[in-house]
């Protein structure tokens, strides 16, 4: 098994796109890569964006099922990679985009992917690729928030969670 983050905007819809990929295992909603001396922030001290957390998602995935490769292409086409601390109406610093890895070897593919999804594009793409430094999960009540709200709020398209379950690894994405 194998974890990766990643910040997409509002972490519900995130969280419930990466649930609908064949190979992830587990998901789990919080917050990254934010200030030191702030230590298991609450949703409500990031909502601020006085922290330097960005909402996040946990995605711990088996890669004898899907790559690391593979999951960072899908991530590309569930945000806006041109916007800068802003996805879908939810702006600000904690809606920033990123993938956080934790190994040099999880960098080098991440990097390879960035490089290919740049050349679509005029504009710098504004996703982060960055270390994790730190990680803290969400409250129990933005685990898993899609699945207990169906008709919750999403800055995602439904019919993009149904394109994710299709998706399968080796195939070419669109």
């Amino acid at each position: 098994m194998q974890v990766i983050y990643f910040a997409g905007g509002c972490f519900w819809g995130t969280e419930h796109f990466f649930q609908q990929i064949q190979g992830v295992v587990r998901t789990q909603t919080g917050f990254a890569n934010g200030r030191e001396d702030l230590p298991e922030p609450t949703y409500e001290q990031v909502y601020t964006d006085s922290t330097g957390y960005a909402e996040t998602v946990l995605v711990e995935f088996d890669e004898a099922e899907v790559s690391l490769d593979f999951l960072v292409r899908l991530f590309f086409r569930a945000i806006d990679p041109l916007s800068l601390n802003k996805q879908g109406e939810d702006e600000g610093t904690r809606y920033r985009t990123g993938v956080y890895y934790v190994s040099q070897a999880q960098k080098t593919v991440i990097e390879a992917v960035f490089a290919q999804e740049q050349k679509k594009y005029k504009e710098p793409i504004q996703v982060e690729l960055l270390l994790l430094k730190n990680y803290y999960p969400a409250d129990e009540y933005h685990q898993n928030y899609l699945v207990k709200h169906p008709d919750g709020y999403c800055h995602l398209p439904i019919a993009l969670f149904r394109w994710a379950k299709e998706q399968k690894m080796g195939t070419e994405i669109k």
